[in-house]
């Protein structure tokens, strides 16, 4: 294995607890990116889960996780024909950083929907702009950004609380479950194009598997609704190269207050 296989892989140490190393590439500075903890989270969980599908997660962030050894702990809860439910807890120095509800199904990768949103449009991959992958999450995130949504990486941002761009892994990694854990929150925070700065640490997070994503790129759109007395939301859809909805997630955050 290499890459984001290694680094989201995980070790039986005892019945419903795994050793996992943390990987700082996956963080920005010194913080581990809440999206690439919960990916090491469910590949531990999809280890013994009777179904392969991370259906809906629920996590609340207590703690900034950090690049080192670290444990999940997986408790089951549920386990049933149609979901199963379990516990998940990211323990790092014996204190617990994410806490988890995860439940899992079985997605069939042929269903067609009944009804969906239409995708809103972005602009061709080449117009995008990339982060030059020379440390940290770039060197192996792969996003090309809307340049309408980056104004504020020039002091410009455009007043709206959004981004959007194109994702994929720098090595060759189909897109899964475990990869759509970490696209959910991979993208800048939103409140950046609305003018704040500074760090913008989740607090809660939720996210939803929605179909089985086709290979190639994913297109990740956020917003936010609201912005106000330091809290912000993030909703974030993401789409598959087939133009499928295949995730989506809502989290509630702190407003970055600059450094």
């Amino acid at each position: 294995m290499g890459g984001f296989a290694a680094a989201t892989a995980v070790r039986r140490v005892a019945e419903g607890r795994y050793a996992v190393e943390l990987d700082g590439d996956f963080g920005i500075e010194q913080a581990i990116n809440g999206g690439y903890s919960l990916a090491v989270m469910t590949r531990a969980l999809l280890e013994d889960s009777p179904h392969p599908h991370p259906i809906a997660t629920s996590a609340s962030f207590l703690r900034v996780a950090k690049a080192g050894p670290a444990e999940v702990r997986v408790e089951p809860l549920k386990a049933g024909r149609t979901a199963a439910v379990a516990r998940v807890t990211l323990v790092q120095n014996d204190q617990a950083l994410v806490e988890a509800l995860i439940t899992t199904g079985t997605l069939d990768g042929d269903a067609a929907p009944v009804y969906s949103i239409e995708q809103e449009k972005l602009p061709p991959i080449e117009e995008c702009l990339e982060f030059a992958p020379n440390n940290g999450f770039a060197r192996q995130v792969d996003v090309r950004y809307d340049p309408a949504t980056m104004g504020w990486l020039d002091g410009r941002p455009a007043g709206v609380p959004e981004m959007r761009g194109y994702l994929r892994l720098r090595e060759p990694y189909e897109p899964d479950g475990i990869l759509l854990a970490l696209a959910v929150d991979a993208l800048p925070p939103v409140v950046l194009n609305a003018g704040a700065s500074g760090w913008a640490p989740t607090v809660e997070l939720t996210w939803h598997m929605r179909a089985v994503p086709a290979p190639g790129r994913l297109a990740v759109h956020g917003r936010a609704r609201l912005v106000s007395d330091g809290w912000f939301d993030e909703e974030i859809e993401v789409w598959d190269s087939a133009g499928r909805l295949v995730a989506q997630s809502r989290q509630i955050a702190r407003v970055g207050r600059g450094r």
